[in-house]
This record gives C-alpha cells, structure tokens and sequence, in this order.
C-alpha cells in the first residue's frame, strides 16, 4: 500500500487518502486510490517480468478511445523501484449495461480499419506475447501468428503432441472454405465479460484490451466463449455492421484462439475443449 501511495504522490503530488486493493488481478496487482477530488486506478507487476505491457495496454487504450465506448484515460506509465505501474482513470460504476448500446458501439468499433490485418507492435494476450506481424489477409493471419504460433508454445510444453498440431495445421489449410473474407477491423482482441463494465449511466466500459486489427466475428467468438449477451445487442450491431450469415456455426474456428490461449496459460484442463473443435474438421 505505501508503494502505491509513493507512486501516486510521485505522479500527482497527491497522497491519496484510501487504498483499497481490487479484486481479480491474475496478472497485475491493482488497487483503487481517492484524494478528496480525485479517483485512480493503479496496476502493478513486477518490472522487466513482461516488458513494456503497460505502455502497450495504454496504446491498446488510446486505440479503443477512437470507438464510442467508454475507455479510461491514462494517468501515468512508469517504473518506481521495483515496479511497473499503470494510472488510469476510474470510472464509477452502474447497475446494469446497456447491451443495446454495447452491439452500437461495437459496430462502430469494428469498422474502424486499416490496410493489413494485425499491427505495427506486438502486444499481450494474458502474460502471452500476442504476435501481430502484419498479414494482406486474414486467413494467413490467423494461422500464422494465432493457431500456429500457439500450437507451437504447447507442443513445446508437452501440451500438445506433434498429431495434435498436424490436425491443427489441417484446419488452418480449409480456413477460406469455412470463414467469410472481410475486411481488416479494429478489436478489442480480450472481449471476455470480465472486460465489458459498467458506466453510472449504464453505457458499456472496455478496459484491459489486446487490440490488433483482424476478423470481427473475432470479438463475438470470444464473448460468446466467456460471456453472454441478449440477443437485442447482436440484433443491433447487425443493423450498423452486418456479419455474413451462419456465425453461430462458425464461431468455434475463432473460440481456437482463446481457447489456445488458455491452453497455454492454464494447461491441460483446455486440452479437450481445442481439440473437439480440431477434431470437427478432420
């Protein structure tokens, strides 16, 4: 706690009066701090653990910031002593979302776009280094820096074994048979519920974000993997920015990544769940 009161006066020239530790943080240590007229939040890690990952959740940030949605503003990114830290803004949190307003914003998002898929930097994904070497098209992206990178990382685990990755690399060659083409669209790259909160007035929140340019069917995948939603914002974001009929169908081949992803971070308890849907397309 005195490390992040030192960090806030160092940034602020503010002590501030509480400083409540928040819950989650599986990566980072994060807390809550308030002066008498002001609200932070802090992240902490260890420093040099995973280099540069706040200064690049803070361009994942400013990126989002360009959308519709609620995106906490940064304070500070620096390092004290020990530490890495992040300042962002806090934002006071409501009952409730307004999911009709989260399919809106989430349209807007997704047509915001860029001539290649990925990006200009690597980012993270969890602790994983997210690779996102620039690709003309989508189907070569997503095999090569998302299915195939981590089916290497747990091959090289021992979490998966070398027929595994060949079934894996099987679904990579039919990708054009099955995923519609699109053009290369903005995401939020982490689009758990855990990532989507609250604002006073019920207007959706994003925090936390992996952004690369790539699929949309990409964000929805993964809300519908660790998350759910009503219909009616899906229905709205259909109105704004249309995806191509039989998503539902589809959806596992882009459920491959985070769910390699979690593979790799949590182990074998994801070995099934990867290759039930690998085992669909051999």
């Amino acid at each position: 706690m005195e490390v992040v009161r030192n960090i806030i006066q160092q940034e602020t020239g503010i002590v501030p009066d509480q400083v409540l530790k928040l819950r989650g943080g599986d990566i980072n240590h994060v807390f809550y701090c308030q002066s008498k007229n002001n609200q932070w939040v802090i992240k902490l890690n260890i420093a040099n653990k995973y280099p540069e990952m706040f200064k690049k959740e803070c361009k994942g940030l400013q990126l989002l910031s360009q959308s519709n949605f609620i995106v906490p503003k940064t304070k500070a990114v620096g390092r004290f002593e020990k530490y890495d830290y992040l300042i962002i803004e806090y934002i006071s949190p409501g009952e409730g979302l307004n999911w009709e307003l989260f399919g809106e914003n989430l349209a807007h998002l997704h047509l915001l776009s860029n001539l290649q898929f990925g990006l200009d930097y690597d980012n993270y994904i969890g602790t994983l280094v997210q690779k996102n070497t620039l690709e003309n098209n989508w189907f070569d992206f997503y095999s090569n820096h998302r299915l195939i990178q981590l089916c290497s990382l747990a091959r090289d685990e021992q979490l998966l074994t070398l027929k595994d990755c060949k079934e894996i690399e099987n679904v990579c060659g039919i990708l054009k048979e099955i995923i519609p083409s699109c053009n290369p669209s903005l995401l939020h790259g982490d689009l758990w519920s855990g990532n989507v909160l609250s604002s006073e007035n019920r207007s959706p929140v994003l925090i936390d974000p992996a952004v690369y340019y790539g699929h949309p069917e990409m964000d929805w995948a993964m809300l519908c993997l660790f998350g759910s939603f009503p219909d009616s914002s899906f229905m709205k974001y259909q109105e704004i920015n249309p995806l191509e009929k039989g998503f539902e169908k589809r959806k596992e081949i882009h459920q491959l990544y985070p769910l390699l992803v979690h593979l790799n971070l949590f182990g074998k308890g994801y070995y099934n769940s990867v290759m039930n849907i690998v085992r669909k397309y051999n």
